[in-house]
């Protein structure tokens, strides 16, 4: 087991397990896509100081069109996909669709990557897709879900482009350091969604509460910067269907912190739940253990 990817890709799930929770909260008195905006730029502005080294970076044909792709998949689509489902479906059932990424992930690794699919690993991803469910289901969320099928849906075509990100950026830690990758998604993002936000501003009032602000820059830096930076340093470490097994950490780590802020009640199937995704998570991570016993 590479305990340092273990380390790095854990708190990058507890990072991104709060992203609903602020997300919730600049929601609550601001556009969707403003939201992501100011997220996009705020980060946009923290990575201006490191320009002078990426521009030391080899970019080829090839590698651009890489850039281009990942940027396409995430932060593009995934936060017109994400913004607009947590707009109609709550934590807890947003937090249930993201397990399904490390499926589509470790699919898409077997057939793109040449990336081996073992039992092991799909015995630990069926144990924490079964506890993501059983948490899911009888989470209490804090906010209302008007939609919630439309939600999860619209949260699952966000897991279909974080898969498809996941695949990029393995290859592509390959060529670009990990600052330089969280870099230019945020710098993309902020050019994507600059004409989405003039046109909500336009039409819609904009409430810089202290709140908002607050949830703002926790996401831009924190969020953003952290939470990418170190997911996409852990991919030089880890192989991707690994990685993609701790998405399940999110809605255990959601669940928690809504329960802290948002002050949502948690039962005591939604804790056995949690137990049986951290389990699950273990059995998949033991599998690499195991194998490099072997080889030594």
């Amino acid at each position: 087991m590479n305990y340092v990817g273990f380390l790095l890709l854990t708190f990058a799930m507890f990072i991104w397990g709060s992203s609903f929770i602020a997300l919730k909260i600049a929601m609550i008195d601001m556009q969707a896509f403003s939201v992501i905006f100011f997220r996009m730029l705020i980060a946009s502005l923290c990575f201006l100081y490191f320009i002078k080294d990426f521009m030391k970076f080899n970019f080829t044909k090839r590698n651009v069109k890489f850039l281009i792709l990942l940027a396409f998949f995430e932060p593009c689509l995934y936060f017109i996909f994400e913004a607009k489902a947590l707009q109609l479906t709550s934590v807890s059932q947003a937090g249930m669709i993201t397990s399904l990424l490390p499926i589509i992930v470790g699919v898409a690794a077997g057939f793109f990557l040449k990336e081996k699919i073992t039992f092991r690993l799909l015995l630990g991803s069926f144990i924490a897709l079964l506890g993501t469910v059983i948490l899911s289901s009888n989470a209490t969320a804090s906010q209302s879900a008007p939609n919630p099928i439309l939600g999860n849906f619209l949260e699952f075509l966000a897991m279909a482009c974080g898969a498809g990100y996941t695949i990029v950026a393995r290859y592509l830690t390959k060529e670009f350091s990990a600052l330089f990758i969280t870099a230019f998604q945020v710098f993309i993002g902020t050019i994507f969604f600059f004409p989405i936000f003039i046109y909500e501003f336009s039409t819609n009032d904009i409430n810089f509460t202290l709140n908002s602000v607050l949830a703002l820059f926790y996401l831009g830096v924190v969020v953003t910067l952290a939470g990418y930076g170190l997911y996409n340093y852990a991919l030089t470490k880890v192989e991707a269907s690994k990685a993609a097994i701790f998405i399940y950490l999110i809605p255990v780590f959601a669940l928690v912190l809504a329960n802290l802020i948002l002050d949502e009640k948690v039962s005591l199937v939604e804790l056995l739940a949690s137990f049986i995704i951290l389990f699950g998570v273990f059995v998949s991570e033991f599998q690499v253990k195991k194998l490099k016993r072997k080889r030594a």
